[in-house]
């Protein structure tokens, strides 16, 4: 099988294993394989393609570093709900490879950022996606979690408290190297609190987590096509339409975000989902949930630039920042993280203001 396109991770033992176990497991004959993606963790995906031009895709997730066991697991979740994703063909769970649908080269992403947002033109196709994508993420979440093969996890309190965590360790105190004062930390703590509090009183279905354009492919038909989900768990309704919305790589002006979220919101009812039943208490929900999300995100993308090399993400950063300034100055029990921005910025706080 002829390598190419692989200066991403170059010739290693772990690779030639792979295409020794396709050879074994697979009938077709493929002929080339190539670097499909290499996401945040430790998981790569490699496309093969055969004599014909047929393609395949194969997830290399190097024990004990990842586990294919979740994936597996919500996939067939997934699969019997309806939501169109990849099918399984092969794997070897103990190796960590699956041999897996292509379900393309366009993610959602790639196609906006080839459709630029200041031309009315593109106003239809834009639309259509972020219509096809929130019809997706209803069939996802009418899903009953508890059906899974494997118990999913819970967003409890503890997990959304470890996740909220990520922020003051990694981004202000690693990346920043930001000491906190006192009364910041308690100002900041009282926001946390409230975050979590808010994520546990609404009612839970099924959430993929990475619900965004780079995890959705846009497909000729089906669309789109769900990818990236072995992280989904029984959590709060509106964690999934935040991160649609709120992505980390492409942004959306509010009149858009308000007119998609209500589109949600009206179809989720239609589908008898759990949200609440008066739309302004569910858009501050949507808010906060995406909040706690923008903070979280901020620690992961520096962990993953100090802990685990890999630099690209923490440039997004401050597109999350924006986000959570947004949010922040709507509500006045987020002022400490606004004053708390200003200063990281080295902005003069507002005269009179306190912790």
């Amino acid at each position: 099988m002829q390598r190419i396109d692989l200066a991403a991770v170059g010739a290693d033992a772990r690779l030639d294993a792979v295409i020794a176990w396709l050879r074994g497991v697979s009938k077709t004959a493929y002929t080339t394989i190539a670097v499909a993606s290499v996401d945040a963790s430790f998981r790569r995906y490699f496309r093969v393609t055969d004599a014909h031009g047929g393609t395949a895709i194969v997830m290399d997730a190097p024990p004990p570093l990842e586990n294919v066991r979740p994936f597996i697991n919500v996939l067939n979740l997934l699969e019997g709900g309806g939501v169109h994703v990849p099918k399984l063909h092969a794997m070897d769970v103990e190796k960590g490879f699956l041999l897996l649908d292509d379900l393309g080269r366009n993610t959602y992403l790639q196609t906006l950022d080839a459709l630029p947002k200041d031309d009315p033109a593109n106003a239809p196709k834009i639309n259509a996606m972020f219509v096809d994508a929130i019809g997706s993420l209803i069939n996802l979440q009418r899903i009953d979690p508890m059906s899974a093969a494997t118990p999913l996890a819970r967003y409890d309190a503890a997990l959304l408290r470890r996740e909220i965590d990520l922020f003051p360790e990694w981004y202000l105190g690693r990346h920043l190297q930001l000491a906190l004062s006192d009364d910041e930390k308690n100002a900041l703590e009282r926001c946390y609190a409230l975050l979590i509090a808010s994520a546990l009183a609404q009612p839970t279905v099924l959430v993929h987590r990475d619900y965004m354009p780079r995890n959705l492919m846009t497909m000729a038909q089906g669309n789109p096509g769900v990818i990236d989900f072995q992280d989904a768990v029984i959590g709060p309704i509106g964690y999934d339409i935040a991160a649609l919305m709120r992505d980390a790589f492409i942004s959306w002006p509010e009149p858009m975000v308000i007119d998609w979220v209500a589109k949600y919101w009206d179809g989720a009812r239609k589908a008898g989902l759990p949200v609440r039943e008066d739309f302004s208490e569910f858009y501050r929900e949507f808010e906060w949930m995406g909040l706690q999300r923008h903070l979280k995100v901020m620690g992961i993308f520096a962990r993953i630039n100090y802990r685990d090399g890999k630099p690209r993400y923490l440039a997004d950063t401050p597109r999350f920042v924006a986000y959570a300034r947004h949010v922040g100055g709507r509500y006045a029990a987020f002022s400490p993280l606004i004053r708390l921005f200003d200063r990281i910025e080295g902005k003069q706080a507002e005269a009179g203001y306190t912790f």
